[in-house]
């Protein structure tokens, strides 16, 4: 069997009353199951990072704020991320912008997928993080779970996700064997290099 990859699951809002801790909830059931990946949660509201105000992007200079330091090493230790989305007026929440503008070298060449959730399963915010993605080198990946309509209705008024039946078990699948396959390329790649 291939090396396991580690995987980091971000958790994107910090909001009180979040969606998200629900999403997290069912998603780690998925990802644990899997004996290719590891995973660690990732949430962004116990990463605290300040709204960016540095000199320069992460990219041209190092950054000195130290939570921001301590979030850049963080990533370094992942072959992969997995983002759990809502979607803020047609867009990602500032706090997963943020946490990307943040770091540079935790994202290159790494494979991102998400999960997202809202009215429209978060579609619009999903395919602006992809080109957000892209800008760090990393590879969004094909696969995606998008919990949106009716399912997200039924599940904010207390459905368990696990409980909304088996069509999302494709998107899984999916998105995590796209993390798999992507995340062993760019693994072997790098260490090519």
């Amino acid at each position: 069997m291939a090396e396991t990859l580690k995987i980091g699951v971000i958790v994107g809002t910090t909001r009180e009353g979040r969606f998200a801790d629900k999403a997290l909830e069912w998603f780690e059931r998925k990802i644990a199951a899997r004996e290719d990946m590891s995973y660690e949660v990732l949430d962004l509201r116990e990463a605290a990072l300040p709204f960016f105000d540095e000199v320069a992007p992460p990219a041209a200079k190092p950054v000195t704020d130290p939570k921001a330091q301590a979030w850049g090493e963080r990533l370094n230790h992942f072959d992969g991320f997995i983002v759990l989305t809502a979607e803020y007026n047609h867009s990602i929440p500032a706090s997963i912008k943020n946490a990307f503008d943040y770091a540079f070298e935790g994202w290159r060449r790494k494979p991102l997928g998400t999960v997202g959730y809202g009215g429209v399963g978060a579609a619009r915010a999903v395919e602006h993080l992809r080109l957000v993605a892209i800008n760090f080198g990393m590879v969004p990946v094909a696969g995606a779970v998008s919990i949106g309509g009716a399912d997200f209705v039924k599940a904010s008024q207390g459905t368990p996700i696990s409980e909304l039946g088996d069509h999302l078990e494709g998107p899984v699948k999916a998105l995590l064997d796209d993390m798999a396959f992507w995340g062993r390329a760019a693994k072997s790649a790098k260490a090519e290099a």
